[in-house]
């Protein structure tokens, strides 16, 4: 695969990954009711992500709302929303910074070094992105299994299990991480010696031409 291929791929795939960040950070399915268990005790489906809790009726009807107090939430709550806000931010850099440094583009074309530089940056800026959502995403899986799992006197399927949402989250930041270690292969130091080699050789050519013209005999040169 060539270098801008490469990048393409990188770039799209990052870019996947971002959308489904945000995708994973709106959706209210961080968590949800078990069903695990001799019976269901509830008609009830209940679903909370970061920004609101939602209950579902068995006749299709959704009552979502929004979290009251944010320094009301949990602990584990309020550092996967502070890290999924960083991540979104470092993707939508990376989104901007990696569109000027590719090879498809025009911005910069003048300076490939300089505009892989700016490529790699981005990717680097992706891969951040990634472990953001990695970690916010399994800081609130770990809560939800420990929870799951303790005693306690709320049977199993009155519980909380993972919901769509951390599985989302965790596919964004693998495509992320992927699509920044692509953008992160574009090499900078070979295109320096490209051009430092073509810098050597122009030089070199006007002086074996100087010198052989100087070295002809004064017969042949008129």
């Amino acid at each position: 695969m060539g270098g801008g291929a490469r990048q393409l791929a990188g770039y799209l795939a990052a870019v996947a990954g971002w959308l489904a960040a945000l995708a994973a950070a709106v959706l209210p399915h961080w968590r949800q009711s078990s069903y695990a268990g001799d019976a269901i005790i509830t008609a009830v489906g209940l679903h909370e992500g970061l920004w609101m809790s939602c209950a579902a009726q068995s006749t299709g009807q959704v009552q979502c709302r929004l979290h009251d107090s944010l320094l009301s939430l949990e602990v584990h709550i309020q550092t996967s929303r502070a890290l999924m806000v960083i991540s979104l931010l470092l993707g939508f850099f990376g989104i901007i910074v990696s569109v000027v440094g590719m090879k498809c583009t025009k911005v910069g074309e003048e300076d490939p070094v300089t505009k892989s530089r700016i490529a790699v940056a981005g990717g680097v800026l992706f891969v951040l992105s990634g472990l953001c959502t990695l970690a916010a995403v399994s800081l609130y899986a770990t809560q939800v299994t420990h929870e799951f799992f303790r005693e306690s006197i709320i049977p199993v399927n009155a519980r909380y299990e993972f919901g769509s949402a951390l599985f989302v989250g965790w596919g964004s930041s693998s495509l992320s991480m992927l699509g920044g270690s692509l953008l992160c292969c574009s090499c900078p130091a070979q295109e320096r010696r490209d051009q430092q080699y073509q810098r050597q050789s122009q030089p070199s050519t006007a002086r074996e031409f100087q010198h052989h013209f100087q070295c002809q005999p004064l017969q042949q040169r008129f």
